[in-house]
Parts: structure tokens; sequence; C-alpha cells
């Protein structure tokens, strides 16, 4: 007989309270067998050694790699803001052992990138950077997106973006024969427009100082507008509907120029940056020119204003896309996709201005003509 809780007995029998009490000692026997992961790998005991920038190793071909990580910029990193450690990515490093001059495996296996980005990976898998490696080429994430310092590119130019990959590789003059005013849409249209034809587009607009000749700032031109991000719509969105208007974009314009900021829009054709623009094969590039330079053109439906975030993240703010017929986004002009009305005014003006000489001159030959045939009879009346 077993005694339990203020006095209240219960039977039990001899065999059955030793397989009870073989029953706890097997669970406390087990939880002691049980392997806990080791502990938690910070970036910071990770940068006491990477910070150095004089720490590198030698190659087996003599050559020497760098093992250095600028933190200043490794904090500004998709990865770091978004809380990804060096082990989450670095994932055979479980324990530091400081006994040991290099205090983890010193061949570590290549990162999966896959292991996070699925969709991405899978897009890539067929694409022509992929198929290199039939060729002997390998073409890993890390040669164009680099090791340590992806960053958001969201608000980042036509120029930035082609920077940190395309052009790494590809110069674009040495093709592109057939495409007429190439420096123009090297300028102003994205690689990946054409060479990844199943990314929705868009037109980012950002606004260029013509005083200081450079893209003002988010911050400097938030300032300008005495406003900030949460507040940016509210400040320009009279009607509410969510969407800048060309009437609104006009008053922004005017804003700004009394705050002696002066400029223009600047527009450019970039991608969405989705899974689908890793999926670029030979062939597959859109030559069709009337898909952009017609007036109902799909490239041109979204139109948005990018206002850059200290991380380096974008908040978008849709635009009319009548604004692309204004006179104050003068630097993205596709024929017959685009028109600026207040050329085609001018150019209204100048035909009827035309045709005006041209009906008054008349008028004034019909009307005279009585006179100049009297002047016509006395000068002949003269010469008689």
């Amino acid at each position: 007989m077993i005694k339990i809780n203020r006095g209240v007995f219960y039977t039990m029998d001899i065999k059955t309270c030793f397989m009870f009490m073989i029953g706890i000692c097997t669970v406390l026997t087990s939880s002691c067998l049980i392997s806990f992961p080791a502990y938690a790998i910070e970036n910071d005991e990770c940068m006491e050694c990477h910070g150095d920038d004089t720490l590198m190793r030698n190659e087996s071909e003599g050559m020497k790699e760098d093992l250095y990580i600028d933190y200043n910029r490794f904090k500004y990193s998709v990865h770091n803001i978004n809380g990804i450690t060096c082990v989450d990515c670095h994932s055979d490093i479980e324990e530091l052992n400081y006994d040991n001059e290099v205090p983890h495996p010193t061949s570590l296996a290549m990162v999966d990138c896959d292991g996070c980005h699925e969709e991405q990976g899978e897009a890539y898998l067929n694409s022509v950077h992929k198929k290199a490696g039939g060729k002997g080429i390998t073409i890993p994430c890390y040669a164009c997106h680099g090791y340590h310092f992806v960053t958001h590119l969201q608000a980042d130019s036509v120029f930035e973006r082609e920077n940190k990959f395309c052009l790494k590789c590809h110069n674009p003059n040495n093709f592109h024969e057939w495409l007429p005013q190439k420096e123009t849409h090297f300028a102003f249209v994205e690689c990946a427009v054409c060479h990844a034809p199943d990314s929705p587009r868009y037109i980012s607009l950002r606004f260029y100082d013509l005083i200081s000749r450079k893209f003002l700032e988010t911050k400097d031109l938030l300032d300008a507008l005495g406003t900030d991000y949460e507040n940016f719509m509210d400040k320009l969105d009279k009607d509410r509907n969510g969407v800048i208007n060309l009437p609104e974009l006009e008053d922004m314009v005017l804003l700004l120029r009394q705050k002696d900021v002066r400029g223009t829009f600047h527009g450019e054709l970039v991608v969405e940056l989705l899974p689908t623009v890793h999926h670029i094969n030979r062939g597959g590039a859109n030559r069709e020119c009337a898909q952009c330079h017609n007036p109902q053109s799909p490239f041109f439906e979204e139109v948005y204003i990018s206002l850059k975030k200290d991380d380096g993240t974008a908040l978008r703010q849709k635009v009319e896309r009548r604004v692309l017929e204004s006179y104050y986004v003068n630097h993205f002009y596709a024929i017959s996709g685009t028109r600026v009305r207040y050329l085609d005014k001018i150019g209204l003006i100048l035909i009827a201005g035309g045709f005006s000489v041209v009906i008054g001159h008349l008028f004034a030959r019909i009307v005279t003509a009585p006179i100049r045939q009297k002047r016509k009879k006395k000068k002949d009346e003269f010469s008689i």
C-alpha cells in the first residue's frame, strides 16, 4: 500500500510498483544521454578574427585568399539586417575550439544558397549561366551577388544594378548591333527587361537636381518637402486614392522650387526582383521593339517613385502613367510609346500659326486687290 497526497491511499502490487520505478529510471537515464546542440555562435565571435584586415591564407596554387570581412559594410547587408548569422550559411561550423590555431575546420563546404532561396535556385537551374557548367565554367550565386555584402536593389538605378551584376562579365557594346540608339537603351533600360522576358517591369522615377547635377538623396528630398516616409503620400496625395496623379506631381515640383530645389524626374525601365530574373537563356531575349514603342505598351503601366530607406530597401509610391507625358519627366521618352503633351501643344500652335500666316496672307491679298489694281492703272497711265 502506497501513500499518495494528503492521506489518500491506493493499492499497488509489488510487480506494478517495480515496473513503475524502472520506467522512471529509464526516462531519467535517457534524458541524460540526449545530446543538446552546441551553443549558438554569434557573428561577433567570427569577427574577432575575420575583422582583421591582414587575415588571409595561402592557397595550394601559391595564391593568397583574403579572409577579411569589413564589418562596416557587412552590417548593412541583407543577411545581417535579417538576423542571419555566419554559421547559418557556413553550417558545417558547429563549434569553435580555441585550443586550435584555427578554431574551426579550415576547409568549409560551399554555401548552399538554395537552402533558403529555393525559388531562385529553381529558376537558375534552367538558365544559360547554370548551363555554362557543362563547358567547365562554374558560376555560383556569389559570382554575381558577392559573398558577404549583398544589399537591397529595389531603389538602385539601372547603372548601379548593372555594375553589380551583368557588367562584371559582359560588355554590351560588343553585341546588340541590331539595336538602334544602344547607349540610350543601356542607360535607361535594365538588361533583364529584355533578357528575362517573364519578369514584370515598371518605371522607376528619381528626382534629378539641376543645380547640384546629381540625383537627390531620399532624405534630402523628404526634408525639402517637409515630410517623412510614413507621411509622404499624405503630403502629396490630395484625393487620397493612393496614386500620385499629374497635378499632384506638379504640386510636388512647385513645393521643391519653394525650397530652391530645381530639377526634373528621370525615368528608368527596370524589372521586379522576382526569382524569374535568374531564368535567362541564350536566344530568349525580347527583340520586339513594338512592345515598348507603342502607345498601349504594357511596360509603362506601372510607374513608381522609389524612396530609398536607410537599410537599402525601397518604399515605392505608385504614380499615374500620365506623368510620363509631363514636362517634368523629360529624360524618359520612347518613340511612339510616350508623348510629352506640352510638345504636342507647342507643335499644334506652330502648325496653327503656319496656317494662320498663309490664310492671313491670302486674305490680305484679296482685300487689297482693288487698291493694287488702281495703282497699276495709274502706273500704266504715267508710263504712256
